[in-house]
């Protein structure tokens, strides 16, 4: 199983001229380690692109991804994580959601797909990163 961060996805979605090609290279090497999962925030986030949710539907199942609940466990370490994250003098606000997806991978122990590593390698330290060199 490995775990996709949204913007993985929003770069083949979007057609991203800077990123597509490696997202959609890492994706079909991910599927073939294992499924593909998200969860709500990763949903919501993705989401935001598109008019419908029958539109967002259909591109997460073009994805062949696998939607996950976030567990209490998960979503207490991420709440550890941003505290840890604010102590050490994170300023922005508006990146909890990268700790909610960060601690489910690491409440689930699998790998996560992403292209940004930084936040993750230094606060969930234990999750595998599959992530642009």
């Amino acid at each position: 199983m490995i775990f996709v961060d949204t913007n993985v996805l929003i770069d083949v979605a979007s057609a991203d001229p800077n990123w597509m090609e490696w997202s959609i290279d890492a994706l079909t090497e991910a599927t073939r380690r294992g499924p593909l999962v998200i969860n709500a925030v990763v949903y919501s986030e993705f989401s935001l692109g598109f008019a419908s949710k029958a539109a967002c539907d259909a591109e997460i199942e073009r994805f062949d991804l696998r939607y996950l609940d976030l567990p209490k466990s998960a979503a207490f370490r991420a709440a550890v994580a941003f505290r840890d994250y604010r102590r050490r003098g994170g300023a922005k606000t508006n990146v909890l959601p990268d700790f909610f997806i960060g601690a489910h991978a690491s409440v689930l122990g699998v790998p996560l797909l992403t292209r940004d590593t930084g936040r993750y390698r230094a606060y969930f330290p234990d999750v595998e990163l599959i992530g642009a060199a």
